[in-house]
């Protein structure tokens, strides 16, 4: 191991064994040293969750890979809060993907690929969270997050978060954009079992595209790679005078 090389913690929300994350993992050792910090079982949908409730455990799996049978930002938040346990010396950068479906506009609240890189950059570190559709090339989109960590990687050590969506193919154009409208056919299906006792799933089928310029979803549509700045900062300025009346009408 070359401490001059890039330090890479790499995770994801479909589990350690996912092949996004497999394929990254080969994509970035070009880059730097790569460890692994991932759920043990697919963890989708799960945000920003810690786990606080249970204790956790930490396998490891040999050439710097590690599952933790928790959520993705457990996962980031054990590597990067256990000496040298997991990582050898602190990271350069963390990385979560690449994901098996989109991260596409409020998707980012719910998705715990997303939550895993986040969880890097609250923690002080550049992070990258990758995502693909169906029928996108894991290997060639592998290929461009890798050359989006290295540019990253050459920008200043600080808190950056960046989401990052392949359509389907295998070549693509790269833009830098923002978050869009993805609207989901919300609904709740209530259902009987066999022993007639009620249950329920969550969520409709599909999902739209509201006309957005210089978005996320509209980069999905016209076939390019998405790159999206987060922030972490969730105060609204611009409602600032609406807490500040609420008060008044408090007090």
């Amino acid at each position: 191991m070359d401490a001059t090389r890039p330090l890479i913690l790499l995770s994801n929300d479909d589990g350690f064994q996912a092949k996004g994350l497999r394929i990254l993992r080969d994509a970035l050792a070009e880059l730097g040293d790569v460890f692994v910090a991932a759920p043990e079982t697919e963890q989708s949908v799960s945000s920003h969750a810690l786990t606080l409730t249970r204790p956790l455990r930490l396998r490891d799996h040999g050439a710097g890979i590690f599952s933790i049978d928790g959520t993705p930002a457990d996962c980031v938040y054990v590597a990067l809060n256990s000496g040298q346990r997991v990582l050898p010396r602190r990271a350069d950068i963390v990385v979560s993907g690449i994901n098996h479906g989109l991260n596409l506009g409020t998707d980012v609240f719910y998705s715990g690929t997303v939550a895993a890189a986040r969880e890097g950059a609250l923690r002080g570190y550049r992070a990258l969270a990758a995502s693909s559709g169906s029928g996108a090339d894991l290997e060639k989109a592998a290929v461009v997050v890798r050359q989006l960590v290295f540019g990253l990687l050459e920008e200043p050590p600080r808190p950056v978060l960046l989401n990052v969506n392949f359509p389907p193919g295998s070549s693509w154009p790269v833009r830098a954009t923002r978050l869009g409208e993805r609207v989901y056919t919300d609904a709740v299906d209530f259902r009987l079992d066999p022993r007639r006792n009620e249950y329920l799933w969550l969520g409709g089928p599909g999902a739209e595209h509201r006309p957005s310029p210089g978005s996320d979803t509209e980069a999905y549509d016209a076939g390019a790679v998405g790159v999206t700045p987060l922030v972490l900062d969730l105060f609204a300025a611009e409602d600032a005078i609406v807490a500040e009346r609420v008060v008044r009408r408090a007090v």
